[in-house]
């Protein structure tokens, strides 16, 4: 039997879907391409956005249409978050949520002998954090654990806190289990995830800054990277306890959304841009400058005005961020701002998210070309040829490596060279 993904969405929903591969993987079946033919067609969603439900229905009405003998899954979080709706989706054989993730195996079987399934689990207060260990993963060099899940904030765009209930945290003990078993394979970065994840220990009694400092005590992991932060949560102990621990990586992914404090408030983020602002100096004086930024910027949020919006195009290039994922405002059913005034139109916001895009990467490339010259760590990652990799620095700078005699895998110091605009040349050097 074949099984066949198609993930949409963040890191969480990508680490989940290697998780049910190897779930599927270890009973039996044989993983196929996203476009290729298989008995068993799953989507993971993504609900953040209208456009990506469509998307996950037209993945699994092109999948029935191609091989109609084939299971087809719904599963991720557009069921959860509207569970009539997908349930609705008669393309899908199985349509499951974000709760029971094991019983896919049992939904499938049941599908293949002809039941549709409609198996979606509301989320309970108290609920655990439900275990999907991963052993391996395809294709990559670094591994990525989810450490966290659930959000209980009410921001007015975000209809996340519905999908995935309240905040759960798995346990620091399984966690570094799984990091032994990875060093064990190979693995010399790992990346964090959670759905909210400073947020990790509330609900268990600990925090995510002991959970780094107690994974950098295992053996074989070299670096530990972090998912998306929330700049509020971080205080001045966690940044300098942060600084301290030289396997993780001084970049930071701080959640920002706006750099305009008025827009902020109406999208109710807990943070004004002076204090994300006074967070960010305080992570640069701890890593005398030597660490990097990078972020989300949503536009077009109802009632953003053209002062406003210039506002937040000034705060980021102030702040001086290495990368910037622009993206215009999302009208979501089921969310406060969807009844908000003053909609903006899709044009206005298509302009803006392009001036602002423009404006990042304009930093982006003179931060990048300051580097020229200097020598950073780099993990090896897709080999080019027998000499050439991709990879990253520990500042999350894309770069290409001419390594002779190198592997993947490998962590090597490296001097930066020219940036061509998507990543920066560089050459091995010695230790």
């Amino acid at each position: 039997m074949r099984v066949s993904f198609y993930t949409l969405g963040c890191k969480v929903n990508q680490n989940e879907t290697g998780a049910l591969a190897q779930l599927f993987r270890q009973n039996g079946y044989t993983l196929a391409g996203p476009d290729e033919e298989a008995d068993v067609f799953v989507v993971n969603s993504c609900t953040v956005t209208a456009g990506g439900d469509k998307k996950s229905r037209q993945w699994l009405r092109r999948a029935k249409r191609q091989y109609p003998g084939a299971v087809t899954v719904l599963t991720g979080c557009y069921p959860q978050a509207f569970p009539e709706e997908a349930a609705a989706v008669m393309e899908a054989d199985v349509v499951m949520g974000n709760a029971n993730r094991h019983a896919i195996l049992n939904n499938v079987a049941r599908a293949l002998e002809g039941e549709r399934v409609v198996d979606i689990a509301a989320h309970e207060k108290g609920e655990a954090f439900e275990e999907l260990p991963m052993e391996r993963f395809e294709g990559h060099t670094r591994a990525f654990i989810k450490v966290q899940d659930g959000c209980n904030r009410q921001c007015a765009y975000c209809v996340i806190p519905r999908a995935r209930g309240r905040v759960r945290s798995r346990s620091e003990a399984s966690i570094i289990r799984e990091l032994e078993a990875l060093a064990a394979a190979g693995y010399k970065e790992v990346v964090f995830s959670g759905i909210n994840l400073p947020s990790y220990g509330q609900d268990t009694g600990t925090n995510l800054i002991e959970l780094i400092e107690h994974s950098a005590q295992v053996n074989g992991i070299e670096r530990i990277r972090l998912g998306s932060l929330e700049p509020d949560l971080l205080s001045d102990e966690d940044i300098a306890r942060m600084a301290r621990t030289e396997k993780l990586c001084p970049q930071f992914h701080l959640s920002l959304q706006s750099g305009c404090t008025a827009t902020l408030r109406r999208m109710r983020r807990v943070y004004t841009a002076e204090e994300y602002a006074a967070v960010v100096r305080k992570l640069r004086a701890a890593y005398n400058g030597a660490c990097s930024f990078t972020t989300d910027v949503i536009v077009g949020f109802p009632g953003e005005t053209e002062e406003e919006f210039a506002e937040s195009v000034r705060f980021v290039q102030e702040i001086e961020f290495l990368k910037v994922h622009v993206f215009p405002y999302s009208r979501r059913e089921g969310t406060p701002a969807a009844t908000f005034p003053d909609q903006i139109p899709e044009e206005e916001k298509a302009r803006r998210v392009h001036i602002l895009q423009t404006a990042a990467d304009e930093v982006r490339g003179r931060l990048a070309n300051g580097l020229t010259g200097t020598v950073d760590t780099v993990l090896l990652e897709k080999p080019l040829s027998t000499n050439l990799f991709t990879g990253y620095t520990r500042l999350y700078l894309p770069v290409v490596v001419s390594a002779p005699g190198a592997a993947a895998g490998q962590i090597l110091p490296c001097r930066l060279g020219e940036w061509d605009g998507e990543r920066c040349r560089a050459t091995a050097v010695q230790p």
